[in-house]
């Protein structure tokens, strides 16, 4: 599947949809009118466009995902670490805790999803 790119106001948005779906587009029109100051045009167009990309569907009025939020995070993620550091997990690691201590806590967490990821 193709990378989506979203911008600053379509993430806000997409979080909008997450937290309240299954939303109807007329709730919809309704919240962002009070969040963003929206037109109803300008919600339905960003539905549409967030449809297109392949995020949300739109049937019969009702918005819903097509990605989990979680869903859409891991492949962000995955493709930030495949675009910044050659899909190296280590490197990216290394960078993200350059100059920073991890609790032991958050040791033992990461610890375990590596575990999992294993498959042990």
């Amino acid at each position: 599947m193709a990378e989506i790119q979203l911008g600053v106001v379509e993430s806000r948005f997409a979080e909008l949809i997450w937290e309240r779906e299954p939303i109807t587009s007329h709730e919809l029109v309704k919240l962002t009118a009070e969040e963003f100051g929206w037109a109803r045009t300008t919600t339905h167009n960003v539905i549409r466009k967030l449809c297109e990309k392949g995020l949300f569907q739109n049937n019969k009025g009702t918005v819903t995902s097509v990605l989990s939020r979680e869903e859409f995070y891991a492949r962000q993620s995955r493709q930030f670490v495949e675009n910044s550091f050659a899909g190296s997990l280590p490197a990216f690691l290394s960078a993200f805790t350059k100059g920073t201590r991890l609790t032991e806590e958050e040791a033992e967490e990461i610890r375990k999803i590596i575990e999992e990821a294993k498959g042990e």
